[in-house]
């Protein structure tokens, strides 16, 4: 008897592994491959659909498993593209912001499945990844003017990852497999 039990224990805790895994690896790629350089940013600014995928696998599997697949999927994506002086930044706002957000999401056993409580989580994690990355830019350029500029287009990168992920999520927790989670 132990030994099933034992046995099943495992199972959940791969499945699990293999489900944060493949998580990181798609908000990796979407940050790598579905990115736009904005011209208006000292650093250049980046808007990538890996916000979309930080926040649709956070309202999919909860405030811990979100806040890692942030934190990795996108550290990595600086670490992989030449960004790697952010990387430290990147892990701590974005396993930050998919905290927030499926804190509020998953909040009174809503398990993520009120859109109202969805758009909620992600707007207040939102000035949080504003206020991390602005203090990354004026720690890393030491000038706390120049940061403003990034702050349209992080906006735009949050608004576009909101308009994607809140249908496919509201999709997503009608099939059978994503109900109860």
């Amino acid at each position: 008897m132990q030994k099933a039990v034992n046995s099943t224990s495992s199972r959940i805790h791969t499945n699990d592994l293999i489900i944060t895994a493949m998580c990181i690896a798609l908000v990796f790629v979407a940050t790598l491959f579905l990115n736009i350089r904005l011209p208006i940013s000292v650093n250049g600014g980046l808007v990538h659909l890996g916000t979309a995928m930080l926040f649709i696998t956070t309202l999919l599997f909860g405030p811990k498993k979100g806040m890692i697949i942030g934190a990795v999927g996108m550290g990595l994506f600086d670490l992989f593209s030449g960004w790697t002086l952010w990387a430290p930044f990147t892990f701590v706002t974005r396993g930050l912001q998919a905290w927030i957000v499926g804190t509020i999401a998953y909040s009174a056993y809503r398990n993520a499945s009120s859109i109202p409580f969805n758009v909620m989580g992600i707007l207040a994690s939102v000035p949080v990844m504003l206020a991390g990355y602005y203090l990354c830019e004026g720690i890393i350029f030491g000038n706390w003017i120049a940061p403003a500029t990034s702050i349209p287009g992080n906006l735009l990168q949050n608004a576009v990852g909101l308009v994607i992920a809140i249908p496919v999520v509201a999709a997503l927790k009608k099939l059978p497999m994503f109900k109860n989670k």
